[in-house]
This record gives structure tokens, C-alpha cells and sequence, in this order.
């Protein structure tokens, strides 16, 4: 079993910067891809930001250039960085992790979630 922990969120006033952090957990064998998603209410999960396991990244339109995704070398640690937060990003985000646990089982798992507000 693979569990994810996000930590990191909070309310911040635009303009200002937040660094989200996800405890990746687990018997884990590879892990590719990562990411974050984030949701508001009445919404569907969006997309974040994504990193492969070549170091390969993809942000949505609306974050690019403000948000920097990073997965540590061990792969037990992925941090979204996130600058010149705006009111439109508050929402809660979420961390995805994929891979396989020993040779042949794959596994898909997600965090509960940290909330970030963001105020005008």
C-alpha cells in the first residue's frame, strides 16, 4: 500500500508564495508520474503540474511561470512550489503518485488533500 500526505498549505494574501510538500510512503519499486491536482467545490479535479521520471515536467496554463513542481531523488518527496499566488488559485490540492509496487503490481494513489486560500 502506497499512502501520500500533503502538507504546506495555509492562507496567504495575493502575491505571495506558498511551498506544498508530499510524504510519499510505501514498498514501492518506481514511481512515475507525479503530480498536483487541485479542486474547488462544483468542479472537477484539474491538472496542476507534472514531473516524469526523466525529470520531464508539464504545467496547466494558468500556473506556468508561477509554479515549480520538484520530486526529490528517492522519490518520497514531491514539493510544489507555488509564487505570486493569485485569489483564483485558492482550492484544495491534492498529490497523485503512480507506479508499481514490486515487479508487476501497479498502484495509483492519492493524498487527502491541503487547502490553500488565497485573499485579495
Amino acid at each position: 500500500q502506497v499512502q501520500l500526505k500533503e502538507s504546506g498549505g495555509g492562507l496567504v494574501q495575493a502575491g505571495e508564495s506558498l511551498r506544498l510538500s508530499c510524504a510519499v510512503r510505501g514498498n514501492i519499486a518506481s514511481v512515475n508520474p507525479m503530480a498536483w491536482y487541485r479542486q474547488t467545490p462544483g468542479k472537477e479535479r484539474e491538472l496542476v503540474a507534472v514531473i516524469r521520471s526523466g525529470g520531464g515536467t508539464d504545467y496547466a496554463d494558468s500556473v506556468k511561470d508561477r509554479f515549480s513542481i520538484q520530486a526529490n531523488d528517492t522519490k518520497n518527496g514531491l514539493f510544489l512550489q507555488m509564487n505570486s499566488l493569485r485569489p483564483e488559485d485558492t482550492a484544495v490540492y491534492y498529490c497523485n503518485a503512480e507506479g508499481h509496487i514490486g515487479a508487476v503490481s501497479p498502484f495509483t494513489s492519492w493524498g487527502r488533500g491541503t487547502l490553500v486560500t488565497v485573499s485579495s
